[in-house]
C-alpha cells in the first residue's frame, strides 16, 4: 500500500562541499523518484492538503498525472492556480500548510508534495512547456505596483482574464524578495526566478524597472496621467527593524535585508564584484527566522564563522526545520537564550564583539509563545567583527505617505480587507505591504485574492469579463 512505502528523500549536496560554494543544496526528485513519491499520495476524496494551500493548488490532481507519467498534464494542473510552481516547490513552509494536513502525517511522513510541485515546474522549464492562455484584451489597463509574489499572483490572474496588466518594479530586475532576499544556494535566479518572471510575462504582462512609486511615478499619476483603471499595491516589506541597544550604527552592522541585497541582487559573494561586502573573521546573526538562516548561510558561504544568537528556545525557532537542519549541517553555531544588549566598539568605529544577556522563558506573551525574560547578572561578551540584525522588517511608508485617502497603520503598513480593498476607491493592496513581512504562499494567496476583488469591482464599472 502507498503508505507503507517511506518518504522518497531528495538528494542534496554534501554539507562539507556546499558550505564553500553558492549552488543549489537540493537536487530535487529524478522522474523516477517522483513517480515513486507521488504513489504515495493516498488520492483522499476530501483532500485536506488543497484546503491548506493559500492558493488552492489542486494538489491531488496534479500528483494522479504525476504519477501516470503525464507530466504537462500535471503542470497544466499546477499552472491554473500558481504562476510561481518551481518557487514555492522550494521555499514554501510546506510542512505548515499542505504537508502538514496530509492524513498520511498523521502516522507517518506526509508526501512530500512540495518536492512534487518542484519536481514538475522543473521538468516543464526544461522541456519547454508554458501555459500562456488568456481571454481577448478588454482594454482595460491595471497598474500593479511591485513585482514580487503577490505583484506576479496578481498579474498574471489579472492578465488570463483579459487586462492589460503593467508591472512596476522599483529595482532593476523583476522578482522582489524572491530576487534579492533569497540566496542562490536556496533559489537560483537564472534558472527559476527568471524562467517564472518570464512566464508571467508571457501571458502579456508589462513589467517596467526601475519605477519608484511615490517618487517617479505617483499613485495618483497612474490614474489621471497614464489610464489606469485600478492600481494593486504589492510592494512588499523592505524597511527593516532594529534593536535601539547602543552600537548599532558602527560598521559592520547590517540588517539582513541589506546584507542579502547586496549578495543576491549585487553578486556581492562573487570575487570580481563591484560592491563587494565585508564578514570578517566572525559574524553574528540576531534572530531565528528563515531570514536570519539565510544571512547566516551566506555569511559562512563568504568565509566566516558564524553564530546565530536568539532569545527563546529552539523550539520556538521560527525558521523552517529544514533551514536550521541545513545550517547546522554546514557547521553554523546557535546560541539559544541569548539576547544582545550592546554592540561594542574597537575604539575606531567598527565592530569588535557584542555584550549578550542570558534569558529564561516566561508566561505567554499575545502570540501565545512564552516570553523570555533577563537572567539577572548574566552579561557575557562574544567577539565578532560583523553583527546581522534579522529581526523582520516592515513595509515601507512611502506609497502611502504619498497617496491620498489610504489608511495605514501604525508601521506604515497599508490597511486592506482579506479581499484586499483599501480605503481607497480603485486602490487594491496584498502581501507583505499589509501584513508585514510573512511567506511567498501567503502573498501570492493575497495577490489572487485582490485580482479577482479588481475583476469584481472593474466588471461593476466597466463590464468587463468575470475572471476565470
Amino acid at each position: 500500500m502507498s503508505n507503507k512505502i517511506p518518504r522518497v528523500q531528495a538528494r542534496e549536496q554534501d554539507p562539507a562541499a556546499r558550505r564553500g560554494n553558492f549552488e543549489e543544496v537540493s537536487y530535487g526528485y529524478d522522474e523516477r523518484e517522483a513517480v515513486l513519491e507521488a504513489s504515495r499520495c493516498l488520492n483522499c476524496k476530501k483532500p485536506a492538503c488543497m484546503n491548506a494551500c493559500p492558493v488552492a493548488v489542486k494538489i491531488p490532481f496534479f500528483i494522479q498525472e504525476v504519477l501516470k507519467g503525464d507530466f504537462r498534464e500535471a503542470a497544466r494542473i499546477i499552472a491554473i492556480d500558481s504562476s510561481l510552481p518551481a518557487v514555492c516547490g522550494r521555499v514554501c513552509p510546506q510542512e505548515n500548510q499542505c504537508e502538514g494536513a496530509c492524513v498520511l502525517g498523521i502516522r507517518n511522513e506526509p508526501v512530500a508534495i512540495g518536492k512534487l510541485e518542484r519536481f514538475v515546474a522543473d521538468w516543464s522549464r526544461e522541456n519547454g512547456v508554458r501555459f500562456t492562455e488568456r481571454k481577448s484584451s478588454n482594454g482595460i489597463k491595471v497598474a500593479v505596483i511591485g513585482s514580487g509574489p503577490s505583484g506576479l499572483a496578481c498579474a498574471a490572474d489579472l492578465a488570463k482574464t483579459g487586462y492589460e496588466v503593467t508591472i512596476f518594479e522599483a529595482l532593476h530586475k523583476p522578482g522582489g524578495v524572491l530576487e534579492y532576499g533569497i540566496p542562490e544556494f536556496r533559489l537560483p535566479k537564472e534558472k527559476v526566478v527568471k524562467s517564472e518572471v518570464d512566464n508571467v510575462r508571457a501571458l502579456g504582462v508589462t513589467i517596467e524597472t526601475n519605477v519608484v512609486i511615490g517618487r517617479t511615478l505617483s499613485v495618483d499619476d497612474l490614474f489621471e496621467k497614464e489610464g489606469f483603471k485600478a492600481v494593486f499595491i504589492g510592494s512588499g516589506a523592505g524597511l527593516p527593524r532594529f534593536m535601539g541597544i547602543p552600537g548599532e550604527n558602527l560598521n559592520g552592522v547590517f540588517s539582513a535585508n541589506e546584507f542579502l541585497t547586496r549578495n543576491n541582487l549585487m553578486n556581492a559573494y562573487k570575487e570580481d564584484s563591484d560592491t563587494p561586502i565585508y564578514v570578517g573573521r566572525k559574524v553574528c546573526v540576531v534572530g531565528g527566522g528563515n531570514v536570519a538562516m539565510d544571512a547566516a548561510r551566506t555569511a559562512l558561504r563568504l568565509g566566516a564563522h558564524v553564530t546565530v544568537v536568539y532569545r527563546r528556545t529552539e523550539k520556538e525557532l521560527p525558521a523552517r526545520k529544514e533551514e536550521v537542519h541545513h545550517a547546522r549541517e554546514e557547521g553554523i553555531e546557535f546560541r539559544m537564550l541569548v539576547n544582545p544588549v550592546e554592540i561594542l566598539d574597537d575604539g575606531r568605529g567598527w565592530v569588535k564583539g557584542i555584550r549578550c544577556e542570558s534569558m529564561k522563558l516566561g508566561d505567554p506573551d499575545e502570540s501565545g509563545r512564552r516570553a523570555p525574560v533577563p537572567v539577572p547578572g548574566s552579561e557575557f561578551d562574544m567577539e565578532a567583527d560583523v553583527v546581522i540584525m534579522a529581526l523582520g522588517t516592515s513595509p515601507n511608508p512611502l506609497i502611502a505617505s504619498t497617496t491620498s485617502g489610504l489608511e495605514r497603520t501604525r508601521r506604515g503598513g497599508l490597511v486592506a480587507d482579506e479581499e484586499g480593498t483599501t480605503s481607497r476607491e480603485g486602490v487594491f493592496a496584498g502581501g507583505d505591504a499589509v501584513t508585514g513581512a510573512a511567506t511567498v504562499i501567503l502573498a501570492m494567496g493575497a495577490g489572487r485574492r485582490a485580482a479577482r476583488s479588481i475583476d469584481k469591482y472593474l466588471r461593476g464599472k466597466y463590464g468587463s469579463a468575470e475572471l476565470i
